[in-house]
């Protein structure tokens, strides 16, 4: 995997990661305009990532040639990691940053929360219940391994609860959607403390 942090105060990153399953590029910009380029060969993962780009204002651009010969799984699992990643890169030494947010998102009949703590500490509470196994040609059982990727990569503790909802393709959309707002708010830099990492030890993830 090669890294690229941009320099000066800009929160940019450009990750890359090849394996013999994937081959990944993301680059992302955390003060953007939800502007998104994004094609991983699976319709509906680029639309759910185009929800989590256009929802948080990050500008994101993906691109992922997989193995999608054998499945859908290594495509799934290793976007979640390498935008997490540039997540966290880009995050840099995290000072400024609010750290702790939320978002409840309706979307029709469902209500979706999401809690999110950039504590450096990776966690991932899933409490979400898919009515269908298979959204197209996608299983949906992939949606966990995304979440969960993208949790550990980024170095966050993300708590995902859908409250209640009978469209599984809704339920689904409702968690990016959820996830898009409350990391925007969790990683906008706070004025206040501008020049502060939030936590008493001084340091984030450590």
């Amino acid at each position: 995997m090669s890294i690229e942090r941009q320099p000066n105060l800009s929160r940019i990153a450009t990750v890359e990661r090849k394996t013999k399953e994937t081959e990944v590029f993301v680059s992302l910009d955390l003060d953007g305009d939800g502007i998104y380029d994004i094609d991983t060969g699976i319709g509906f993962l680029d639309h759910m990532l185009e929800q989590l780009s256009r929802h948080s204002l990050i500008d994101l651009k993906v691109r992922v040639d997989g193995d999608l010969h054998i499945d859908m799984h290594h495509t799934t699992e290793d976007s979640g990691i390498v935008i997490g990643e540039a997540v966290k890169q880009a995050l840099g030494d995290f000072k400024g940053i609010k750290r702790y947010s939320n978002a409840l998102i309706p979307m029709d009949e469902t209500l979706t929360r999401c809690s999110i703590d950039v504590s450096g500490r990776p966690y991932l509470i899933w409490r979400v219940d898919l009515p269908r196994p298979k959204l197209g040609d996608m299983d949906t059982e992939l949606f966990k391994e995304w979440f969960q990727a993208f949790a550990q990569a980024a170095g966050v503790t993300l708590h995902m609860e859908n409250l209640y909802g009978e469209n599984t393709h809704h339920i689904v959309e409702s968690c990016f959607k959820a996830l898009a707002r409350a990391l925007r708010a969790a990683v906008e830099i706070d004025p206040r403390t501008a020049d502060v990492v939030p936590s008493t030890k001084g340091v984030i993830g450590s």
